[in-house]
């Protein structure tokens, strides 16, 4: 590890490479080749407190990475021989452990970065970037554009972003030093002398807060909730400063309440931006956790969050948001939920930049796309047009027989219906709801998703395929 040394008597201050099982008495003997005091008159200072024991290891004080020692000069008595009044005294340092030069490592790290880089030579300078992560995302805080493109790999575009940044800082100080000169008595002059202190205001205010609040740059993850709707899990954003609970169109259909929604109350939401509302559903069921809620949605026609609890339903049900317990304390039924941790959230609600964002979004998609065409045939290796074109083909078929013929092929085998497969508002086809079956999807969940889509085989596979993705 890293130590500084400073010995005020000879003015001088230096860096040792120690290790914390060296002893006290061979700490101050590498000191004293440093400085110039001899051993007898050093006294060593850690944190204010002397330390005293020479057969004691550094270890045992409590030495840590970049700790300061005060080396003060003591005098000594008249009667000491003459020797131990000697600049160096002759100490064998064939006992004194040196440690080895260490090869990667925090120690190492920590040199390197604080080395003033070349500012002339951008590939040195990105060099120093990569090698110092603290540095590196004090750069992505401050400047995102010139860490973009120190982090792209491309020489030429970091040397441009660099030198836009040199350009701007000599004009800014030919402009200081042409301030410094022009008339103080200008109208001019003082305007631009004024805007001067208010910027070095506003940095010593922002160097303040990096000092004094750093959590204060950073992001925060929003409040998140899982719910169910009508049955069907959804997560759900959690704004006090939304005047109204809101659902997404897709959200609803999803839901299959969209045979709820009043489209007499028609208009368009306004806050940051304008949204169309597609309507009002005036009651309908949620469940958190374990309890049982009626709510209130105003439909949006594009909408990404599927739910957003606003002010009215929060108020309503006498809701608390408590950080300290990170929960939503729902006080008319005395429960409470836990908020969602960040890998839970959506992908629009996570901490990403764009491209990031972009790419979890695919990413999502792709494996979604995936899940589907494993639950519609046991043999995954079959391309995506091949599967979409046998479902196709096999629902044709399917529609040309009548509820008493048998059911067509499948790579799982197929187990007989009974009778009471149709029921409710319509009336499903046997040989579509085994083709369901044959995919792994549970018989009433089959049946009730052909009704949903009105006997469509493949549409009711993907709605099938989405619901256990989300569950």
């Amino acid at each position: 590890m890293i130590v500084s040394v400073y010995c005020p008597s000879k003015d001088k201050h230096f860096s040792l490479d120690i290790g914390l099982d060296l002893l006290l008495q061979d700490f101050k003997a590498l000191c004293s080749v440093e400085c110039g005091v001899s051993v007898p008159q050093m006294k060593v200072f850690l944190n204010s407190q002397e330390l005293l024991d020479n057969e004691k290891s550094l270890g045992s004080y409590n030495v840590r990475d970049n700790d300061m020692f005060l080396l003060q000069t003591a005098v000594l008595p008249q009667n000491l021989p003459s020797q131990a009044t000697g600049s160096v005294p002759r100490i064998d340092f064939s006992k004194v452990k040196v440690p080895s030069r260490p090869t990667s490592g925090s120690s190492s790290q920590q040199a390197h970065s604080s080395q003033r880089p070349n500012m002339d030579d951008p590939a040195t300078l990105r060099s120093w970037f990569l090698n110092s992560p603290h540095n590196l995302a004090l750069l992505k805080e401050r400047n995102p554009q010139l860490a973009e493109a120190l982090i792209s790999g491309d020489i030429q575009r970091f040397s441009t972003e660099l030198g836009k940044i040199r350009d701007a800082n000599m004009q800014a100080e030919r402009e200081r030093l042409e301030l410094m000169n022009a008339d103080p008595f200008d109208l001019e002059v003082q305007k631009k002398i004024a805007e001067a202190i208010e910027k070095k205001n506003i940095e010593e205010n922002m160097n303040m807060a990096i000092e004094e609040a750093p959590e204060s740059f950073g992001q925060v993850v929003m409040l998140w909730i899982n719910l169910r709707v009508n049955g069907h899990h959804v997560k759900a954003f959690v704004d006090s400063g939304a005047q109204m609970t809101i659902m997404s169109t897709a959200c609803a259909d999803r839901c299959n309440i969209m045979r709820l929604v009043d489209r007499r109350w028609e208009g368009i939401a306004k806050g940051v931006g304008t949204q169309k509302i597609v309507g009002r559903i005036h009651l309908a069921q949620i469940q958190i956790e374990d309890v049982f809620l009626q709510c209130s949605f105003s439909i949006l026609e594009d909408q990404p969050m599927d739910v957003l609890l606003g002010l009215d339903m929060l108020r309503r049900h006498l809701c608390v948001i408590d950080l300290r317990e990170n929960s939503l304390i729902i006080g008319t039924t005395n429960t409470k939920t836990t908020f969602l941790s960040e890998n839970e959230l959506p992908s629009h609600g996570r901490l990403h930049d764009p491209t990031s964002n972009n790419e979890s979004m695919n990413n999502d998609e792709s494996s979604i796309n995936k899940a589907i065409l494993e639950s519609k045939n046991d043999d995954a290796k079959n391309e995506e047009a091949e599967i979409n074109k046998a479902l196709l083909e096999s629902a044709a078929e399917a529609s040309k027989h009548d509820q008493g013929n048998e059911a067509p092929t499948s790579s799982a085998p197929a187990a007989k219906v009974p009778k009471s497969t149709t029921s409710g508002q319509a009336s499903v086809n046997r040989d579509k709801v085994e083709q369901l079956v044959a995919m792994g999807f549970p018989r009433s969940a089959a049946e009730n998703e052909l009704r949903m889509t009105n006997g469509d085989v493949e549409r009711a596979a993907v709605s099938l395929a989405m619901k256990n993705m989300s569950r």
